[in-house]
């Protein structure tokens, strides 16, 4: 197992690669204030990222291995924790295509299939008191899944965009009545899906090897067409070439385009949550969305 006891003494990006991969670091290159590249000098090149605190970096870690053991869409591989610090390996970009859009899509599927034990199930050895971007996500179980989406991921961020003056009382209301009809608005039962969980496009590298890498991950068990929704909030590309491939190995329960608003509100509230006004609009579009169903 990688190390990920927290770091003793030199704290600077290269000296962690260098701790973490065991290699001699030649070079770096920021990348922003949380990710540097750093060139070792057996010529692979490495990212290493410090997030907001510890916690983040252990679930960041924790999910990343739990969508490797699936096999696929790849991710990159973690060399090691310290603390704060994770170094993993650059993902080379290339340009998005067809073929690999198709792939994608197939893989995605066998990811969600993979499974988790419960609703909220957080990966092994991940924290309950979680993230998803910069705000924090608690993985408590369920196993109703519209009660579970309800109480543990609409109505926390509901509650804080109200406290925050982002969503009035009056439109919270409106996201309330729909979470009080989840159950005849969710569609077909289905087991948990393993999710990726902040499935957004700038999490989507098209690799140079022709492949599609996730990175980033808020991984917990879900339901699988709230990872389809996020792919569509922020516009994918090739999405309906993914769905394509994605509905070749798992279709989906019929009317799934009609719940996609209702899968959007959870991070729609997040973006609410850290970001304001906008994106409260869009939530509560969402929401009204799903009240017409």
């Amino acid at each position: 197992m990688p190390p990920s006891s927290p770091a003793s003494g030199d704290e600077t990006p290269a000296a962690v690669a260098a701790r973490l991969t065991g290699r001699a670091v030649t070079g770096v290159r920021p990348l922003s204030g949380s990710l540097t590249e750093a060139a070792l000098d057996d010529g692979r090149t490495v990212v290493v990222k410090r997030a907001e605190e510890a916690e983040a970096a252990r679930a960041e870690e924790a999910g990343l291995r739990w969508l490797a053991e699936a096999g696929a869409p790849p991710v990159p591989r973690v060399h090691g924790r310290e603390g704060a610090w994770l170094v993993l390996d650059r993902v080379a970009e290339g340009r998005p295509d067809r073929e690999a859009a198709l792939r994608f899509g197939r893989e995605l599927a066998g990811l969600h299939a993979a499974g988790a034990p419960a609703f909220g199930a957080p990966p092994p050895g991940g924290p309950v008191e979680a993230f998803i971007g910069l705000a924090p996500m608690r993985n408590v179980t369920g196993d109703d899944w519209p009660a579970w989406y309800a109480e543990h991921r609409v109505l926390p961020y509901l509650r804080l965009a109200v406290d925050a003056g982002t969503i009035t009382a009056g439109e919270a209301a409106v996201v309330e009545r729909v979470c009080t009809r989840l159950p005849e608005l969710a569609g077909p039962a289905e087991p948990p899906a393993r999710l990726h969980g902040d499935l957004w496009s700038g999490n989507v590298l098209w690799g140079a090897d022709g492949k599609v890498h996730v990175i980033d991950p808020a991984a917990h068990g879900g339901h699988r067409e709230t990872d389809l929704a996020m792919l569509a909030l922020f516009g994918c590309p090739l999405l309906d070439t993914v769905l394509e491939g994605y509905q070749d190995v798992a279709p989906l329960a019929e009317g799934w385009r009609e719940r996609v608003g209702v899968h959007q509100l959870f991070p729609l509230l997040v973006h609410a949550v850290l970001f304001g006004r906008g994106y409260a609009g869009q939530a509560l579009a969402a929401a009204r969305s799903a009240r017409s169903l």
